[in-house]
This record gives C-alpha cells, structure tokens and sequence, in this order.
C-alpha cells in the first residue's frame, strides 16, 4: 500500500501547478504541469476516492489543477468546442456514452455462483467525470499550445525530461525497480515483468515498464527533431538523443527500441509531407485493426512468425495476446454499441472463485469491451482527427510552409496510437499531443504550392 508521502505528494501538486502558472508562460506552465506530475507523482492505487467522483489520481489531479487554473486566469483563451463538426461529435459522444453504457446494463451477470452487480447512474456519472478529466490536456493543448513556438516548447520539454528520467532509469536498470518502493511505499506491477534478457528494466514512477520505454523513445525522437530544426543546438540535440537511444536499449523494451529506430531516421532525413503521409497511414491502421481482428483477416501467423525470429518469448507473448484479444472480442459482441461498462463484466471469470480469467492488454480490446464500439470510436477519432486535419491541411497547400515541430508531433501522436492496438499506453501527454496538434490544424491556414514544379530540395 502507498506510505503517507505518497497521499501527501499527491495532495499538494495543485500547489506546484499552481506557482508554475504564476511563474512560467501560460504554454509552459501546462505543459510542466502534465508532464512533471506524469513522471514523478505516486502512480496508482494511490488516490483518493470520494463519493460520485472518479478517483483523484496522478491523472485526474493535474488535469482538474489545469482546467481550473485556465479557466481563472485564461478564460478569455478558450474555446471548448473544436471547429469540425467532427470533433464536436466525437467530444460529446466521448463524454456523454458512458451514460447509455449503463442504462444499457441495468442486470447483475453471472458465472456459475458468482455474479457482478448491474450498473447504476452514479456509475454513469462518474465514468463521464473521468471521461472529461481525460479530455482537459486534449481541450487546453488545442487552445494554448497552438503555435509553432508551443510545439518546439513541448518537444523540448519531453527532450529535457527524457534526459532527467534517464538518471532515475540508469538506477534501476542496475539495482533493478526499487524506486517507487523506496519513496513512495509500493510495487506497482509484477516485478517478474520487470525482468527481461537477464537484467532489469526500469519502471521508476509509471505503470510498467513498457510506459517508461515509450516515454523514452518518445524523447529521443523530440532530440532528433530538436536537432533538425535547430542548428544552432544541433550538437547538444544529437548527443542527447544519441545518449536517451542508448538508455532505451538498456531498457530492454523490444517495441521502443523498434519505434525508435524507425522513427528516428524518418524525423531526421523525411521532409513534412512524407513524415504526414505515414502518421496517416499508422492512424487508418490502428482504426482498422479491430475491424480486421473481427472480421479474422489480420495475418497473426506471419506476424508471430516474424516475432519467433527475434525473440521466442516475444512470439509465445504475442499468441497470448491474441488469443485474449479473440475471447475478448467475443465477450464484446454479446454487447457491441456501449460495452458492459465497469466492475469487471467486460472479463471472463472464473465459475468457482471470481478470478479474471483474461487480460486486457491493447487499449482498444479494453474500450470495446467496457464502452462498445460507441466509446472506442469516440475515443480513438479524437486522437486521429488531428492526424488526418493536419494531413489533409498539407495536401491542400504547401507543406514547406507548415512549421518545422509539427510533422514529428504528428508522428509521434500516430505511434502512440498504433502502440494502443498492442499496449494501453494512453497518458496525459497523448491527449496533449492531439490537442497540440488538432489546435494548429485549426490555425493554419494553407498556402497554395506555386504552379510550377517544386524543386525536390523543398520537398524532402
């Protein structure tokens, strides 16, 4: 269980958030805000849990600290809907479906002697509460974060984290995952999970340590960027992302390695329009894959075999995932438009003793099968919509006149996408990104390609 520092941590971040809005520009301060209570506070269970109110957790309570603050000192900023109809769809049916989740789920179901209650609204009220805590870095990054100095403030600021958490990484990659224990009184995972090809890898303050590892490569990414885009600091960038490339492979994160490795290259040789291309293409895929997964048309046999020729144990845990993808599916299609909502009755569980028999590793299995298609569409079309906006933005016009930070936002928004068909890596700075990204889409206004053929230098 978490000691009392931890609850005390947590119970005095809306005083930090505070003195970084008082201190730092409006655009900073959120960003710092998110960021540093992402990396640093007590992850869960540690939260407080009140009556109708979801629980106030490392999450929430930034969230709620900045939609506050913004409303107080930048009301006049602010804009809550986005400008498609679109967006303003997806926003209402993101906060507004848990409710027909659970008018729709009234009845207690049963495995053999042991059954899990029906919902009831203050469930449906509290599920929406959480649903607009999540969606305040999407509504704040959209009016704030922007502009093209926003974006280059935000890409450094997950550099320069990258590079303090490497130190905190570097401890546990060597004396293995203490660190939360040591401060804040608790393991947060398995700790057999946290060993991999006889060493260790890190987990320091998040949920596992695949979040730590894409936390990492999303900073070497940013360095790569910061170094294209800034000659005068190009040297200080490259080292760095150099450094953080060589950290993420000490953690022993197969995909994060990956990630990087691919994206890292396109980032630093790909000129804007390319890199949107590919952001577009990750994004029709993950919105893609649950359909192909139902409809049995995703190629699992090539895609394990590839797998077995990296890493074996890699392979056995892809099988695993999808077999408990195919269970899950299943489950899900006995209610397909708004899911069995909370408490569990999205799972499979154990006639005799209640035990979970699945796991719910992809974020989209987990909002199929809680929220229905209804919720996954929801959510997923808003972390997409800016993808294709941005996109859609460039064909129109001249993508050399886009700014320089916003193609490897969009590249790093569509990965994190895609990593939520395999992984739940959805944190506070993915709805940061979208927003970021969905607010200069909305900005921007197109220039016109010339009528004459552009020379390639411009293009690359």
């Amino acid at each position: 269980m978490p000691n009392i520092f931890a609850f005390a941590v947590l119970a005095l971040w809306p005083v930090v958030s505070v003195i970084l809005f008082h201190r730092l520009p409006v655009g900073r301060a959120v960003i710092a805000s998110l960021l540093v209570a992402y990396l640093f506070l007590p992850p869960p269970p540690t939260g407080f849990d009140f009556p109708l109110l979801p629980p106030l957790t490392k999450e929430t309570i930034p969230s709620l600290v900045v939609a506050l603050a913004c409303l107080v000192m930048y009301r006049d900023r602010l804009s809550l809907w986005p400008e498609s109809r679109a967006g303003r769809v997806l926003v209402v049916l993101f906060v507004l479906s848990p409710m027909a989740t659970v008018l729709t789920n009234p009845e207690p179901v049963f495995w053999g002697r042991i059954g899990l209650p029906g919902l009831r609204l203050r469930e449906g009220l509290g599920i929406m509460v959480n649903q607009s805590l999540l969606l305040v870095p999407f509504l704040v990054a959209r009016n704030l974060l922007r502009r093209a100095d926003d974006h280059r403030d935000l890409l450094a600021a997950l550099f320069i984290g990258g590079l303090v958490y490497s130190l905190p990484m570097l401890v546990e990659i060597r004396l293995s995952p203490q660190l939360n224990i040591w401060i804040y009184g608790f393991f947060q995972h398995n700790f057999d999970q946290m060993i991999r090809f006889g060493g260790f890898r890190p987990i320091v303050f998040l949920y596992h340590g695949i979040w730590v590892a894409f936390f990492a490569m999303t900073a070497v990414v940013a360095g790569v960027a910061l170094a294209r885009g800034l000659p005068s600091r190009r040297g200080l960038a490259a080292t760095g992302a150099v450094y953080l490339l060589a950290v993420l492979v000490l953690s022993k994160s197969l995909a994060g390695i990956l990630y990087a490795l691919v994206l890292a290259p396109l980032v630093l040789f790909l000129g804007r329009r390319w890199q949107l291309h590919l952001a577009v293409a990750l994004a029709c895929v993950a919105l893609a894959y649950p359909v192909m997964k139902g409809a049995g048309v995703v190629p699992t046999e090539a895609i394990l075999a590839q797998a077995a020729r990296i890493d074996d144990d890699r392979a056995n845990s892809l099988r695993f995932r999808f077999q408990q993808e195919d269970i899950l599916l299943d489950r899900a299609y006995e209610k397909p438009l708004f899911g069995w909502g909370s408490w569990g009755r999205n799972h499979i569980l154990d006639e005799n003793t209640g035990a979970i028999l699945t796991v719910t590793d992809g974020r989209w299995i987990i909002l199929i099968g809680v929220l229905g298609w209804v919720g996954f569409l929801a959510e997923f079309g808003l972390l997409t919509l800016p993808i294709f906006l941005i996109w859609r933005k460039a064909m129109q016009g001249d993508a050399a006149a886009l700014s320089p930070w916003i193609a490897p936002l969009t590249l790093l928004l569509s990965v994190n996408v895609i990593d939520l068909i395999p992984n739940a890596t959805i944190t506070p700075l993915t709805w940061l990104l979208a927003g970021a990204v969905l607010g200069y889409a909305e900005a921007h206004v197109a220039v016109r390609k010339p009528r004459f053929a552009t020379p390639l230098r411009t293009i690359l």
